[in-house]
């Protein structure tokens, strides 16, 4: 098997080439695009948004006059103090930057203390009935004091209810929002912790997807060797075909000749003792005939005595080269049959696709064991990954706060239904004081519209004014727990949105954080992710927000050299190794049979080229008798009628017939086996001035033959060599392409699609949508709506029990410039 594909190789490069040339690849067809599986995962932290409503106008409002309220830009000194030295921090610094607060503080204390003082002193002196009575005496500005009273009271209480209003409903609206707030933070820390904890099982399932190429390759290898073997096939069969239908040809024109040549010898044995016969039987009747025309009586027999001088051979025979030798040397040739040599040869190359893999099989075998190793650099791929400790740090770290935010979550869910009932209850309390009031004004005034029914004025008006005292006394009461929740949820929202939100939504925070020394160690990111320089904050979350990878926001080219574990310069010179071992064994290579060989050496030392194939020509072509015999015979007769003496003239007839058939009873004359001899002798072609092959002389075009056996048996290994090599080049490069596909595709997923920092710049985004917009917004509108009814209260209490007075039953007196008297009856006056 070896020999036959060597053969095929050797019989290639010897007939199409003068000399070795490369092989293209175009029969194992270029690299096919692989398809791998995604490794990253899919994060998307979902954007939470606020939904507008018809609150909008009041958070804004809101946020403007916290604006008002701190004027100083965010306190980056005072806040790194605190994180980093919190002893360091001075009263004086918190209360500079507090200014604001500090004077609403101030207002609040002073409402705190004089709002419920003045409600004691008040209930204290209408205990002593000192104030807050009715009104005496009617007198003529009366009406117009209490229209305008009421009327302030009932703006008063119009500006009260739409207070309370709002108040109730961003109560309630920061208490829905305080549940789902709460649990997103858990959820966001989830994400956060997997941003970067996962990276390493990425990392895994990506070094895992060398599987794909390498299951390519095993496939490719399965049919390397018949590939080959086919090739092999399809590029020589024509000069395969070619070289067994010349020897074919060959052995064909050798039996064909030395056939002729066997007939040839045996003719010219026949003609050589035919010519000896004849050679007599002429000198015989050439001696009579020359006797019989000397005579002197033979009249006109001179022209005939010339002819019958002339009576000899003209073809030499014993002239012609022996062939004798010739037939010893190739007794016995052919020995082989060339017919079933070539058919079999023949067949045997056909069969080189099915052989080629037989050969090749324990090659492939460990090439397959080469493949299926996995290169030391994406082995370690993950493990060297600079996110690889700080992954569990980082996520420990998340952890750690999760764990540590949940029981203060509970609390401030715990401490938000608290100042949600609180809240409630104050709301109420205020409602309540509105609807006192509106009862009170509504009873005062169907009391002093009653005018039939004096005792119906009496009730009524007293009626609404114990309500709007009633409306009166409960501002007095609740006005301290009102400024109290006012002033403690201010100070919180308050300081939240302008220390926090404003920042946020400015940058400031951002820069505060990226500027070196803010933080503490411990709250360091870069430090936290293992990083060997710090990164911008700012600059990673605009890169995060446009859904950039991890690679390029963290910078990881700097400290981590991804082309290291991607070289599979090692594993491919592995491969290339293994792949030399495709070798073929040609020393037992046989062009030809050893009786085919045996054949041509034969012929070829014959000596049947040096045969003087002019020299037999020429006396072939010679005629057999010079003089015409014919002619003779007819000149003879016509002497027989001419000549005068009868014996003479019987003597001259009887000379033609006689020499017309000089060996009577011996068959043909001699130059009729002469003729068929040479006929045949020009049909084998041995006598022609070409030998059986046309192509020049028989004994060059043997040697030739067997010049090219041997010249082709002992190049044969080193052609079949640079073709191994050559084809084993185009595999390499094919199957090592798939590897490159494997590499690009690790390249572009790792540094673009691994571990994409989304959920970065969506928790960032959540957490101020969730602080700010959920939570301080509805938070700061409720104590904003809340002061303002608080604050409102106070000219409530003083519309309220000024009007109050208005709505007792009233003396009536006559006043004017002359008499302070009173009148206590009313006398008519009389008209004409």
């Amino acid at each position: 098997m070896a020999s036959l594909l060597g053969l095929g190789l050797g019989l290639m490069l010897a007939l199409s080439l003068p000399g070795a040339r490369a092989l293209d690849c175009e029969s194992l067809g270029p690299a096919t695009r692989l398809t791998f599986t995604r490794a990253a995962r899919d994060r998307w932290l979902a954007p939470r948004v606020r939904a507008p409503g018809p609150l909008d106008h009041l958070y804004g409002t809101v946020r403007r006059f916290l604006s008002t309220v701190q004027l100083n830009p965010f306190p980056a000194e005072l806040v790194r103090n605190v994180l980093n030295e919190p002893a360091s921090v001075k009263v004086d610094e918190v209360v500079r930057y507090e200014a604001g607060y500090v004077v609403c503080a101030v207002i609040a204390g002073l409402y705190l203390l004089v709002v419920p003082t003045a409600g004691l002193c008040f209930c204290c002196c209408r205990g002593h009935q000192r104030c807050g009575g009715p009104v005496k005496t009617e007198y003529k500005e009366m009406a117009c004091e209490r229209g305008t009273l009421m009327t302030f009271l009932l703006l008063t209480t119009l500006v009260l209810l739409i207070g309370v209003v709002c108040a109730f409903v961003t109560n309630q609206r920061v208490h829905e929002h305080m549940g789902p707030s709460v649990e997103a933070v858990p959820e966001t820390l989830l994400s956060l912790r997997g941003l970067v904890s996962d990276v390493p099982q990425e990392l895994q399932a990506v070094a895992q997807q060398f599987s794909v190429p390498q299951n390519r390759v095993l496939k490719d290898l399965d049919g390397v060797a018949a590939s080959i073997g086919s090739t092999i096939h399809t590029q020589l069969r024509s000069s395969v075909y070619g070289m067994l239908a010349s020897l074919l040809s060959l052995g064909q024109a050798l039996q064909v000749s030395v056939d002729h040549l066997r007939a040839l010898n045996a003719t010219l044995l026949e003609l050589r003792e035919g010519q000896q016969d004849l050679d007599q039987a002429i000198s015989v009747h050439r001696a009579r005939l020359r006797d019989l025309l000397q005579e002197p009586s033979c009249q006109g027999c001179q022209e005939t005595l010339s002819q019958a001088h002339g009576l000899e051979l003209g073809a030499d025979f014993s002239q012609v080269p022996h062939v004798d030798d010739v037939l010893h040397r190739l007794e016995g040739v052919p020995e082989a049959n060339f017919s079933s040599m070539v058919q079999e040869e023949n067949s045997t190359f056909n069969a080189l696709p099915l052989l080629a893999p037989l050969q090749l099989a324990d090659v492939v075998k460990e090439l397959k064991k080469a493949v299926a190793q996995q290169p030391r650099g994406l082995k370690t791929l993950a493990k060297a990954f600079p996110n690889w400790e700080a992954a569990s740090r980082w996520s420990q770290a998340l952890e750690k706060v999760e764990n540590s935010s949940r029981p203060y979550l509970k609390e401030v869910q715990r401490y938000e239904k608290y100042r949600w009932i609180v809240g409630y209850i104050l709301c109420s309390v205020v409602l309540l004081v509105v609807v006192c009031n509106l009862v009170g004004l509504n009873l005062g005034i169907w009391g002093l519209s009653a005018q039939r029914d004096r005792s119906h004025l009496e009730a009524k008006g007293r009626a609404g004014a114990r309500v709007l005292m009633v409306g009166a006394n409960l501002s007095f009461l609740f006005a301290a727990p009102l400024i109290l929740l006012v002033f403690s949820t201010f100070l919180v929202g308050g300081n939240v949105q302008t220390l926090v939100c404003r920042s946020w939504e400015s940058g400031e925070l951002y820069e505060f954080v990226d500027t070196p020394g803010n933080l503490p160690s411990s709250m360091n990111l870069s430090h936290l992710l293992g990083l060997k320089k710090n990164i911008s904050i700012l600059l990673a979350y605009q890169q995060c927000r446009k859904a950039a990878p991890l690679w390029r926001v963290l910078q990881l080219n700097d400290s981590y050299d991804l082309e290291t574990y991607l070289d599979l310069s090692q594993y491919s010179a592995k491969l290339e190794q293994e792949l030399q071992n495709f070798k073929v064994d040609m020393e037992s290579l046989d062009l030809l049979s050893p009786a085919g060989l045996r054949d041509l050496k034969a012929l070829q030392s014959s000596g049947l080229s040096n045969i003087h194939y002019p020299g037999f020509l020429i006396q072939i072509e010679k005629p057999v008798v010079n003089t015409s015999v014919e002619k003779l015979a007819h000149d003879l007769e016509g002497l027989s009628h001419s000549q005068g003496n009868s014996v003479l003239g019987n003597a001259t007839a009887g000379g033609g017939p006689r020499a017309q058939n000089p060996l009577p009873g011996e068959g043909p004359p001699p130059a009729e086996p002469c003729g068929q001899a040479q006929h045949q002798c020009q049909d084998s072609g041995i006598l022609s001035t070409k030998p059986p092959g046309g192509s020049g002389d028989g004994r060059r075009e043997t040697s030739g033959a067997l010049d090219r056996v041997t010249h082709l048996k002992g190049e044969l290994p080193a052609w079949a060599a640079r073709i191994l090599r050559n084809e084993s080049e185009c595999f390499l490069t094919r199957e090592m392409g798939y590897f490159s596909q494997y590499v690009a595709w690790v390249r572009e997923e790792v540094t673009q699609h691994i571990a994409t920092c989304q959920p970065l710049s969506g928790a960032l985004d959540n957490g101020r949508v969730i602080l700010c917009d959920m939570m301080a917004d509805p938070w700061n509108a409720f104590w904003f709506c809340l002061a303002w009814c608080t604050f409102f209260l106070v000219p409530s209490i003083i519309f309220a029990i000024k009007t109050s007075k208005y709505f007792h039953p009233i003396w009536k007196r006559l006043s004017s410039s002359s008499s302070e008297e009173t009148q206590l009856f009313h006398i008519p006056r009389v008209t004409p």
